[in-house]
């Protein structure tokens, strides 16, 4: 698709692509689903996903168009990352104010468990579809066949969310604000957002090295086949999906507040340790328990999200920031090629991943400690 030269760099161009558009999606659909309803921006979001997708699976190869093959990719992509961020800004505040206080937490968790979820099933339809195809079946269309696949997925809730899902009456009983990004940014909610970006930058930077970092260690450092280290990390998702559930369902009888400071312990403390042992331990079944553990220390934090972050702002602004905590904090954690390097000169190969694994257990502590008990008060009304 991208030629012979620069492989690995023109990939990383698609993944920054979508990047960079997720939080310009969340600026730009936030504001109009907290003004004008968030079905209503889910189901653009929706077609748009869904369009971007399917034209992607279309885009003739390099021997085509040469260098025009990743100009369009990347820009189908940013484009992509764009209706990505508006589709969980309204989708998400959407669910959390159509679910009852007692199971919010539970919804919270049943959303995002999704994540590592579709990480497995890709993974098994691209494992199925490189067993069935000839590696020219596969470089020429078979790589195409998850795409249509997403926008045949993205089209089906597009249907959904037409006949089915209304706006709840928690946004149309809302006073309306004529500018909703200024509220999250200068306005009575910039507290909130600060401390949004700060836990939500804590989860996003303990979830690159735990999951792509880790990948890339066990490949350089361990004697691990490549077959082994997928089972690996596969067995890893499937186990933190199941946590994120109970963790989201957990920090409604906790509180949210006290259980992202709880857990951000937990990750500074154990995170580090753990990932340091995967390295100095032989055997497959070790490594997986403590790829396993890990995760679970880490990215599982993520089951409450949903809940928390929609309870912290008002419903006139929900979707606003929402959107903008959730995805503008990708950003920082996400640019770790970039400083990983410096850091591991000066700290070590993997001393250097243990210590951001701490400092992101310490930001999620801090975000938590920071906020409001939000499901002790009577949020989302």
């Amino acid at each position: 698709m991208f030629g012979p030269n620069n492989l690995v760099s023109n990939a990383g161009l698609v993944f920054v692509a979508t990047l960079l558009g997720r939080p310009l999606g969340a600026a730009i659909f936030g504001p109009i689903a907290d003004r004008f309803g968030r079905t209503q921006m889910t189901k653009i979001a929706l077609a748009g996903i869904a369009l971007t997708t399917f034209l992607i699976a279309l885009v003739p190869g390099y021997s085509v168009l040469g260098g025009g093959t990743l100009f369009i990719i990347v820009g189908l992509r940013f484009l992509g990352g764009v209706f990505l961020g508006g589709e969980y800004t309204s989708a998400v505040p959407l669910a959390m104010e159509w679910s009852v206080p007692r199971r919010r937490g539970l919804a919270s968790g049943l959303i995002m468990w999704m994540s590592p979820w579709a990480n497995a099933t890709i993974a098994g339809i691209v494992l199925v579809l490189l067993s069935t195809f000839t590696p020219e079946m596969y470089s020429v269309w078979g790589w195409r066949v998850p795409f249509l696949l997403g926008a045949a997925l993205a089209a089906a809730m597009l249907v959904y969310y037409r006949f089915v899902v209304l706006d709840s009456l928690t946004w149309t009983q809302a006073v309306k604000k004529a500018n909703p990004l200024k509220e999250i940014f200068v306005g009575p909610q910039r507290r909130a957002l600060l401390q949004v970006f700060v836990l939500m930058s804590g989860l996003w930077l303990m979830t690159d090295m735990a999951i792509p970092v880790v990948t890339g260690e066990l490949q350089v450092a361990s004697h691990l086949s490549a077959q082994s280290i997928s089972f690996t990390m596969l067995c890893a998702t499937v186990v933190s999906a199941v946590a994120m559930l109970t963790a989201g369902q957990l920090s409604t009888v906790m509180g949210r507040r006290t259980f992202f400071m709880c857990f951000g312990v937990l990750a500074a403390v154990v995170a580090p340790v753990t990932f340091l042992a995967i390295f100095h331990t032989n055997g497959l079944p070790i490594i997986v328990l403590l790829v396993v553990a890990l995760q679970v220390v880490t990215v599982s934090g993520y089951g409450p999200v949903g809940a928390y972050l929609a309870e912290r702002f008002p419903a006139a602004v929900r979707s606003s920031g929402y959107g903008v905590g959730y995805s503008l904090s990708i950003v920082l954690p996400a640019l770790y090629p970039y400083y990983l390097p410096t850091l591991q000169a000066a700290l070590g190969q993997q001393t250097a991943i243990a210590a951001l694994l701490s400092l992101g257990g310490v930001l999620v502590f801090i975000g938590g400690f920071t906020g409001p008990e939000t499901n002790k008060i009577s949020y989302l009304t």
